[in-house]
């Protein structure tokens, strides 16, 4: 029997917004939120996914993501199987995917559990760049795409929603999401 994984990435975030109008420059938004462009497609993807059971939801700790989530389906009826994972991050490449404590990210988001991350759960092994930020090397990412897929595939749960990030996606689906496209991919 197929196991289908809806990835669904991020609404449009403030770092998503200012990058494209600075013509690729990073402007600096550490652990970016979601853009008011962001929360209006979150809210029109809602609607499509109301009547699917997901029998696993799993989110990015990354804050556009878990805004994301809890747009989508923070009142969906499979909500209690919302699960905080850090192994499909973003490619830690500028300062949006930079994140937070988990003990920052619980006071954000009370209804979540995020005490199984690491104090710091992002890519940090290696120097800083000029803007401060470890760059995360392509092969890092690779490596993770590759556990990620592994660990959904020995999850138990036949359909699960992943909601994550463009890059990281392009890795596994093999295609570019534009924000909340959900994209089908079957294990």
């Amino acid at each position: 029997m197929k196991k289908v994984v809806h990835c669904i990435r991020h609404g449009q975030s403030t770092f998503n917004a200012q990058f494209e109008a600075a013509g690729g420059v990073d402007p600096l938004h550490f652990d970016a939120v979601l853009s008011p462009l962001g929360e209006q497609q979150v809210a029109a993807a809602a609607v499509a996914l109301r009547a699917i059971d997901y029998e696993l939801i799993v989110t990015s700790p990354l804050t556009r993501a878990l805004q994301t989530t809890l747009g989508l389906l923070g009142d969906h009826p499979s909500r209690q199987r919302i699960r905080v994972e850090c192994l499909h991050r973003e490619h830690l490449a500028n300062s949006c995917d930079v994140g937070r404590a988990p003990a920052l990210l619980a006071e954000a988001f009370p209804g979540l559990a995020f005490s199984h991350l690491d104090e710091t759960w992002w890519h940090r092994d290696g120097e800083a760049d000029a803007r401060g930020i470890v760059v995360e090397p392509d092969s890092v990412l690779t490596a993770r795409v590759a556990a990620f897929r592994q660990w959904l595939t020995e999850r138990p749960e036949r359909l699960i929603a992943v909601v994550g990030h463009g890059t990281f996606f392009s890795h596994l689906t093999g295609r570019h999401l534009q924000n909340c496209e959900i994209a089908t991919l079957e294990l």
